[in-house]
Parts: structure tokens; sequence; C-alpha cells
């Protein structure tokens, strides 16, 4: 699959009387789109749009995910196939546009404790990807009637719908650069460069359910068996958040759409290594589906001649278990084998990192340690409620002060700790 994506360099955010992408600037007819969104489920009690911008004294929490508005231009299909939004066309190729550096970002009363915080300025800005993004921010409630998995639902279709109608917009704009990714065939592939070693790319996606869930073209993943995909597909919004994992390193549908380590591997393809693709695999809670589907990832990278192997993690605990099983199949098979994850190494970073581990899984990435205290102060502004402080994962009793500022472990912040990289941190020499 060939993918041209037209970026679109969005230099400022603002409402206004007509929806339009203007000079680098989105505008936002509010009630249009909120008439819209509305209309999408009977049980939306209200929704309300708010502007945050880089800089900005405003927290976001508790933050459901982060979505990229991308239209797509030539190819066929639509961004975010599948069952969500009523289409089922493949996606991966032709042209997609961009708005690069914005995001829909959606909010609203608690679903699962495991949801964050977005500061847009201050030391807790530091550690989410999302303070640098100009975000439209949805804050949607629901009613009463409705339980936590139709809550969670109906606000991903929101912000999913809302990536959409806003991606809409850039359809006609003249892009500010196209970059262009292609994976051919897989005999097509691995002839291109004989002579360099045959990377791929396991990309393990939550699904444990209970708020845990990813979708691949609408599918839970957790009732699928690993499957070979073109990375261009992962561009395309082919893979989208449905789960409350700890907010740290939970991957938003914004970071699956920014992949940075299918982006990465395509920067050195044809240089350092051959990038023959990516099987997308699920985490499961019992020891016998781990097995399974740690049989089939080595099956199909053995299928496809791979040398080496890069695999992320999504969440902790529980899934180390199945990050180390993928780990040791592969080494096993001859296919050298790097790991990316982080740590919950306690706040004084004294305690076991993950909870397993294998000889064999001697090339480890960490993200940084996910219980590590921070002091938020005080914002101006509050989008949503600061009052869940206390519950989210990562914070504890008292979190929140009375002067509004917080104290909780960077588990609480969107995006710190991405095992995808997908974030501010970096290691330095002591």
């Amino acid at each position: 699959m060939k993918l041209e994506l037209g970026n679109i360099h969005v230099r400022d955010l603002a409402f206004g009387p007509v929806s339009e992408v203007k000079e680098n600037t989105v505008v936002v007819d509010q009630q249009a789109l909120i008439g819209h969104l509305s209309e999408l489920d009977h049980r939306i009690r209200s929704i309300e749009l708010s502007i945050a911008k880089p800089g900005d004294s405003i927290r976001i929490m508790p933050v459901k995910d982060a979505i990229e508005p991308r239209v797509k231009v030539s190819g066929g299909g639509n961004i975010f196939p599948g069952r969500h939004l009523g289409e089922e066309e493949m996606v991966g190729e032709g042209r997609t546009h961009v708005l690069k550096g914005m995001a829909v970002v959606t909010t609203g009363e608690i679903v699962g404790f495991q949801e964050g915080i977005v500061d847009m300025s201050g030391p807790g800005a530091d550690y989410t990807p999302f303070s640098s993004t100009l975000n439209l921010v949805i804050q949607c409630e629901v009613d009463e009637s409705c339980n936590q998995y139709d809550h969670e639902g109906i606000v991903r279709m929101v912000g999913l719908e809302a990536g959409r109608w806003i991606g809409e917009l850039a359809r006609d704009i003249e892009p500010d650069e196209i970059q262009t990714y292609e994976t051919k065939p897989l005999l097509e592939q691995a002839a291109e460069y004989p002579n360099l070693p045959k990377v791929g790319y396991v990309y393990m996606l939550q699904s444990q359910g209970l708020l845990h869930d990813t979708y691949y073209y609408g599918v839970d993943v957790k009732g699928m068996l690993p499957t070979l995909m073109y990375p261009t597909e992962v561009m395309d919004g082919a893979i989208i958040s449905g789960n409350c994992v700890s907010a740290c390193d939970k991957n938003t549908s914004y970071i699956h759409q920014n992949s940075p380590v299918i982006y990465d591997l395509y920067r050195h393809h044809g240089s350092k290594y051959n990038f023959m693709g990516v099987i997308v695999t699920n985490e499961n809670v019992t020891l016998r589906d781990k097995e399974r589907s740690s049989n089939f990832v080595v099956k199909l990278a053995q299928q496809m001649g791979w040398d080496a192997a890069i695999v992320s993690e999504e969440g902790f605990g529980n899934p180390d278990a199945d990050l180390i099983m993928n780990c040791a199949k592969l080494e096993a098979a001859g296919i050298q084998t790097v790991l990316l994850t982080d740590e919950y190494a306690g706040q004084n970073g004294e305690s076991q990192s993950l909870a397993d581990s294998h000889k064999s899984a001697d090339a480890v990435v960490t993200n940084g340690n996910a219980n590590q205290l921070v002091t938020l102060p005080a914002m101006d502004k509050v989008i949503g409620y600061d009052r869940y402080a206390d519950v989210v994962a990562g914070g504890f009793n008292g979190s929140l002060h009375e002067d509004g500022s917080i104290t909780v472990e960077l588990q609480a912040i969107i995006g710190a700790t991405c095992e995808l990289g997908f974030h501010k941190l970096t290691t330095k020499a002591s």
C-alpha cells in the first residue's frame, strides 16, 4: 500500500460563524458542530466546546481520548473505518489530508478511574504531548441511565465523529507538505532490499476488557488472533482507542495515528533495514490466550522472514506477561527482539519495574517510571472536573489540594510514559 499524507500545519484555532480552514487557521462554528454531534445518540445530555492552546492556564480532566482530524481525499474508504462510523472499506492508500498540530480532546464525567490530566502550561505540560497541540475540547455528558460501557461508547463516537467532521474542512486545502509512505506485498517487499535485514513491528494493543479495549477496523481486538497489516493502515485510523488504561501509557487514537515506531521504521527503511510490516496482536487475561496469541505472533514473523522485531506494550502488570512471552518465543525462533515498555518501579524507583522477565529480554527501552510523584499547580480554568484527582489511577486521598493544585504520580497524566515513545521524557546519564 502507498499512502500520501498531506500535512496542513495548523497555526491557530478559533470559533467563528463559518467552519473553515483559512490561512492555516481552523475555524469552527460551535453551534453547527454541537448540533451535529448531539444527533449521534439520544442519550447525549449536553455538549460544550472549548479551546485550549499551548501556554494557556488550563487543565483538562478527566481526558478520555485525543483524535487528530484527518480526511481521506482519495484511495477509498474514510478515516476511522469499521462499524463505529458505519463504513467497512479498507484504508491505508491514496491520499489523506492531516490537520497537523491540532487535536480533538474529549472529557466529561468520569467513566473509568484510569482517565487522566492534560495541563496546557506549568510543570504538568512537560509530561504530556497534548500540551503542545491546539485542542478543541469536547465536554460530553450523557443520560444517567447509561451504564459505564454505553457512556464510554457514546463519548468515543463523539470524539471520532468530531475528528472526521473537522477533518472534512481540509479536503480541498493545498497541503504545506506531502509525505509518502509505502509497503509493498510480501514477496515484492522482501526482494526490494535483499541485502538488508528484514525488520518488523509487533504492535501490542490493550484488550483486557472491562473498559480496557482497543478497536481494529471497528472490531474489539480481544477476540482477535494476531494478524498482518500494512503500516499505512494505522495512519488512516484503522486502530482506535476505547480503553481506560492508566493515562500515562494509554495510547490515544491520536497516538495510534502518529505511531512514532511506525514513522521511525519508515525513516530508515531502505538504508538500514527493510521494514516488512506490522503484526497487530492483543493483550490477554488468561495464560492460555497469551500462549495462543504469542504462538501466532512468532508464526507470522517467521512466515514473513523477519530477522528482527520491535515489540511495544500498552499498559502494565498483566500485559507484561504478553510482552515477555512474545520476546522469549521470537528470540527462540532466531528473531532478534527489542522491547518498548515503561516502568512501575515505586515512587522511590526501587521496586521491581516489570511484573515478568526473561533472560532473552536483554534489549529493552524504558519510557519512564509511572510512579514518579509530581505536583501540578492550580490553573486559572479547568475544563471538566478536577474533583476526580483523588480517584484516578496515580491519585490518592488528598491529591487535590484546597488551592486547586494536585499531587499525583505520572500515571495520572495523559501520555506521560507512552510506551510508543510519544512523550517528552528522555534519559540522562547520572
